[in-house]
C-alpha cells in the first residue's frame, strides 16, 4: 500500500507540473510528501489524490460552504506566497487542514503555521485529520479570520484559503516588515488570487492568476448575490439586484436571436481575459452556470464546461438578457427581449478584442486604504476598507 500511494502522490504532482502552477520545488516537495488521503478519511485514496476540488461541508440549502481546494490552485498560491524555512505563516480558512500541513512541511520545524476558521466543526475535523498526519504543531483557532489572530503576530507570510471581497486592516497590521499575502480576491464577483506586498501606504501586487473559491462568510462577507432559475441553472450576480427567477427562466426557454462576434477565443482566454474585462466595466454583468446533463437544459452551447456544469457570463438588463454562446466554434451572443443589451455585449467583445484580450497576466492590483487618495487612471473599485486600482 505504501508504494501505491507514493504513486498516486507522485502522479499528482506530475499533473500539477504539467499544468506549469508550480515552480518553487518546495511546494512540489510538499505535495509529494504530505498525505492528501489522511485529509479526506472518507474518500478511497484514488479519488483524493484527482487534481479536483472536493466539497467537504454543505450548509442547510445544500450549497457548499468548505472544501479541499484544486491542488493545482493551491500549489499556485503555494508558489506565489514564496514560503521560506523558519517561516511564521497565518492561514484564513482552515477547510480539511490539507493547505496547513502543506505548509507546515514547508516551513519545516523552526516555523510556525496558525489556521483560522470560522466554524468549529470544521476546526475540529482539521484537527483531527493533521494529528492523523503527523502534524500537531499546526495551531488552529476558531474565529473570524478577517481578524487575524494577534496572538501569534507577526507573520512573514499571510493566506486565505477562501474568496474575500476586501482587504482586513487586520492582515497588514499582523504581517511582518517585507511579508507577503496571497489572497482569492473578489473583483466585481470574479476572482483572481493575488500575491501582494506593502508599497508605502498601500498594498501593491506582485502576482495575479485566475481562480475560484467559495466565499467568506461572516462580517466581511461580500454583496454577491445568486439566485436559483429553474430546476438546474444558479444565476451570479456582483452585487444585491432585484431578480424575477421564474420570468428570467421562461425568457431563457424562448429561442434567441444569435450574433456572431466574428471570433473564436479559447475557453481559458474568456475565462481568464474576457470575463474580467465584462465584470470590471459592465455594471450589468452576470454568470449563469447549469448542472451538466440537465434533461431540459437552459443554457444552449455555453462557451465553459466542466465535468458537472456548464457556464456562461452576459449582461442582465431591465428588459433583455444577452449570453455569450458558440455557434461551430466561433463566439456568439444569443440575445433575449430588448436587442440593444446584446449589441451592448456585442461591443464589449469587440473593445476587448481590439485590446489584444488582456488576460490576467497583465493585470495589476493596487490597493489603497479607504480615505487615501489614490493616483489617477485605472479602473476604479470600492472596497469597505479599500479603494482598488486595476491597470493592464
Amino acid at each position: 500500500m505504501p508504494v501505491e500511494l507514493n504513486a498516486l502522490r507522485q502522479h499528482l504532482v506530475d499533473q500539477v507540473r504539467e499544468q506549469g502552477a508550480a515552480t518553487d520545488p518546495i511546494v512540489l516537495d510538499a505535495l509529494r510528501t504530505v498525505p492528501r488521503h489522511l485529509f479526506l478519511p472518507d474518500l478511497p485514496p484514488e479519488q483524493a489524490y484527482r487534481d479536483e476540488a472536493i466539497v467537504t461541508k454543505r450548509d442547510e440549502g445544500g450549497r457548499p460552504i468548505s472544501s479541499s481546494s484544486q491542488p493545482t490552485i493551491m500549489a499556485i498560491m503555494l508558489d506565489q506566497l514564496a514560503v521560506r524555512r523558519g517561516q511564521r505563516v497565518l492561514e484564513i480558512g482552515a477547510g480539511t487542514g490539507f493547505n496547513a500541513a502543506l505548509l507546515a512541511h514547508m516551513v519545516g520545524e523552526q516555523g510556525r503555521v496558525t489556521s483560522v476558521d470560522l466554524d468549529e466543526d470544521t476546526v475540529e475535523r482539521a484537527r483531527e485529520n493533521l494529528d492523523a498526519a503527523g502534524c500537531q504543531d499546526v495551531v488552529l483557532v476558531t474565529g473570524d479570520g478577517s481578524l487575524g489572530h494577534a496572538d501569534g503576530a507577526p507573520y512573514d507570510r499571510i493566506i486565505a484559503t477562501v474568496g474575500v471581497w476586501d482587504l482586513a486592516p487586520a492582515w497588514r497590521d499582523q504581517l511582518a516588515p517585507g511579508g507577503r499575502l496571497v489572497v482569492p480576491l473578489d473583483l466585481r464577483g470574479v476572482q483572481r488570487t493575488v500575491a501582494f506586498e506593502v508599497d508605502g501606504d498601500h498594498w501593491t501586487s506582485l502576482s495575479a492568476q485566475p481562480c475560484g473559491f467559495m466565499r467568506m462568510r461572516g462580517p466581511f462577507a461580500g454583496p454577491e448575490r445568486s439566485f436559483l432559475v429553474g430546476e438546474t441553472v444558479t444565476l451570479s450576480l456582483p452585487e444585491d439586484r432585484d431578480v424575477d427567477a421564474a420570468a428570467l427562466a421562461d425568457v431563457l426557454a424562448e429561442a434567441p436571436a444569435v450574433a456572431g462576434t466574428g471570433t473564436a477565443p479559447s475557453a481559458n482566454d474568456l475565462f481568464d481575459g474576457f470575463s474580467l474585462w465584462l465584470a470590471v466595466r459592465e455594471p450589468r454583468w452576470c454568470s449563469l452556470s447549469e448542472v451538466a446533463g440537465a434533461d431540459s437544459p437552459l443554457l444552449r452551447a455555453a462557451p465553459l464546461t466542466a465535468p458537472e456544469s456548464r457556464v456562461t457570463a452576459g449582461i442582465l438588463g431591465d428588459d433583455g438578457v444577452a449570453l455569450l454562446s458558440r455557434t461551430d466554434g466561433e463566439l456568439t451572443v444569443l440575445g433575449y427581449g430588448n436587442e440593444a443589451v446584446a449589441n451592448d455585449l456585442l461591443v464589449h467583445v469587440r473593445a476587448w478584442e481590439s485590446a489584444g484580450r488582456p488576460g490576467t497576466g497583465s493585470l495589476r492590483v493596487d490597493a489603497y486604504p479607504a480615505g487615501v487618495s489614490v493616483p489617477d487612471g485605472g479602473t476604479v473599485l470600492e472596497k469597505g476598507e479599500c479603494r482598488l486600482i486595476l491597470t493592464w
